[in-house]
């Protein structure tokens, strides 16, 4: 973008669109690109957003009312499946970046997004796609959905995953190789993740109320619909996209590390004066793409961790002579990449410590909505679905990052004479809005199960409580704040600390937070299914009240893991 210094091109960068960049640019090989791709991108986003969320927002609900699955076998699909939809990704971003690049990727998978919502379509739509109707807390045994039913629904789910693998990430480095400017790409991030917000509450409230109040084809048509809109979008604006070539993953440089590690594992090189360390090619071209990494010959290998430095010792046969090339790639690395992967070690203790807050998020989600749905959830003449119960910690994270940026940071920095707090400080405080997040669902879950014993309810699963289920929205709301501080947090920190060559994989990390949490999740609950009683399939005899005291000593016992790796933790590049 060009910077003439005048006021209306200020206005135009303040802005994010620079209409300069709408125009033909005189060098052919940057012709495409550029804010003209953005109203394409930006429709392509926000249709498989609001076609994945008005999909998998009511997924308990629908288990359970239209396959007779029990409550909590149904919380526990839920939560594999959004497991599944988290970690997808990471397999999508990689096939991406070391076989076909973004757009063709992104194109398939929303194509893939198409037909999965047409199979949740004729799921709620063909009677004998699911067992026969069963009210929904009657004393009757229900009849349970055949093999071939359940083949149908996982199907449809299989195709949606397939469609995040390849949707998800790759759209926000699609849009971001669009740009050459970093402010550009800066400002393109902002709406990706605001259009990602923004589709998955209106999947959660408006598509979900469609359900629940019209009918469960009606919203996955209309969920149908959107994604269509998106596909056409992305399509329509083909002509415009910058379409970089694959240039390989960084996860391949990682592997190379661990097994060329591996292979060397009896090189002693301490005995080994004349050993000498690989630093790659010598060259004045960009490398990449080639393999190889270019690092500094004058940068040793630093003693943590000093095992690895066997992937960058050379023997016999590793480098060719001649021009230095590995001759075997995946039996010597390069210092830097070596250094690399020490990076990703030392802050694997933090990352671990982020996990256990996922797996609580994930229980609180999924067993929220089963406490809703036997809860008053009137507002007025208006009937909240329980599905929609989640949206509160959407909401929250938003309105807790406004004041972030607008009111508590300023005022921070005016109180501690322009001190900023570091990544680490604001994950810790996020940590610890997350046990009171815990805490305030235990201490709601009493209350609401007094009101079942105190009606003499206990063995009626289709009895609903008086307490109003607006009281969930509270540990949505400290959770919403507790994510507004460590999510962004835990980026800035990975993306930062990690060295160039593997600033993609900040994303992937979080990714898999988020996925093994949810999958953790389902092994929590198991374990506390097969050892206690508390969590039978009639929600009003459960004890939930003692899972989420349980959630809330785990996720405090986390918080001092934390601590303890916090303040071990030694920043690269961040001022500490």
């Amino acid at each position: 973008m060009e910077a003439d210094g005048s006021l209306e091109s200020r206005q135009e960068s303040h802005l994010g669109f620079d209409h300069e960049s709408l125009k033909e640019p005189r060098d052919p090989e940057k012709r495409k690109g550029g804010w003209i791709t953005f109203p394409f991108l930006a429709v392509a986003i926000l249709g498989l957003g609001l076609a994945t969320g008005g999909a998998l927002s009511n997924m308990v609900v629908y288990l359970i009312k239209e396959y007779n699955v029990p409550s909590v076998d149904a919380a526990q699909i839920s939560t594999i499946i959004s497991g599944s939809i988290s970690v997808a990704p990471v397999a999508g971003a990689i096939v991406a970046d070391a076989l076909f690049g973004c757009y063709p990727i992104v194109a398939v998978a929303m194509a893939l997004s198409v037909l999965s919502l047409i199979m949740f379509t004729l799921t709620a739509s063909i009677p004998t796609l699911r067992p026969a109707v069963c009210q929904f807390g009657a004393g009757q045994p229900c009849d349970q959905a055949s093999t071939g039913q359940m083949a149908a629904l996982y199907g449809a789910v299989c195709l949606l995953c397939l469609s995040a693998a390849g949707a998800r990430f790759n759209q926000a480095t699609m849009g971001a190789n669009q740009f050459d400017a970093s402010a550009d790409r800066d400002v393109f991030f902002n709406w990706y993740f605001i259009m990602l917000y923004a589709s998955s509450v209106l999947g959660a409230t408006v598509i979900v109320y469609i359900q629940d109040t019209v009918s469960w084809s009606l919203g996955f048509g209309v969920s149908c619909a959107a994604s269509v809109v998106g596909l056409g979008a992305l399509l329509l604006g083909a002509r415009y996209y910058r379409q970089p070539a694959a240039q390989g993953s960084p996860f391949t440089g990682l592997a190379r590390v661990v097994v060329a590690a591996t292979r060397k594992r009896k090189v002693n090189l301490v005995a080994s004066e004349e050993l000498k360390f690989y630093y790659g090619i010598r060259s004045t071209s960009s490398s990449e793409g080639d393999g190889e990494v270019i690092s500094d010959g004058n940068l040793a290998p630093t003693d943590s961790f000093s095992f690895l430095n066997r992937a960058a010792a050379i023997t016999d046969g590793d480098v060719d002579g001649a021009d230095g090339r590995a001759v075997r790639p995946w039996r010597i690395c390069t210092v830097q990449q070596v250094e690399d992967f020490k990076t990703v070690l030392r802050i694997l203790p933090l990352w671990s410590s982020a996990v256990v807050l996922s797996i609580s998020i994930g229980v609180q989600i999924n067993f929220t909505v089963l406490q809703a749905l036997v809860m008053d959830r009137a507002v007025g003449r208006f009937t909240v679905p329980a599905g929609s119960m989640f949206v509160g910690s959407l909401i929250s994270v938003v309105i807790f990052l406004g004041l972030l940026d607008r009111i508590l940071l300023p005022l921070w920095k005016r109180l501690t004479r322009g001190h900023t707090p570091t990544p680490l400080q604001c994950v810790g405080v996020g940590h610890a809005l997350t046990v009171a997040s815990m805490a305030a669902s235990a201490v709601i879950e009493r209350s609401r199960t007094a009101t079942v014993r105190a009606h003499g309810e206990e063995g009626n699963p289709a009895w609903v409580s008086p307490l109003s289920a607006m009281w969930l929205l509270l540990p949505f709301a400290v959770a919403g704040a507790g994510e507004a501080l460590h999510f962004p947090a835990q980026v800035t920190l990975y993306y930062q600390e990690f060295p160039p060559s593997l600033k993609n994989t900040a994303t992937g990390m979080m990714a898999m937070i988020v996925a093994l949490g949810f999958y953790l999740s389902t092994a929590v609950i198991n374990i506390v299914q097969r050892a206690t009683t508390w969590l039978p399939d009639n929600m009003n005899a459960s004890k939930l009240e003692n899972l989420y005291w349980l959630l809330t000593a785990l996720v405090a016992v986390n918080f001092g893991y934390y601590l303890v790796c916090a303040k071990l933790y030694r920043y690269q590049n961040i001022g500490k």
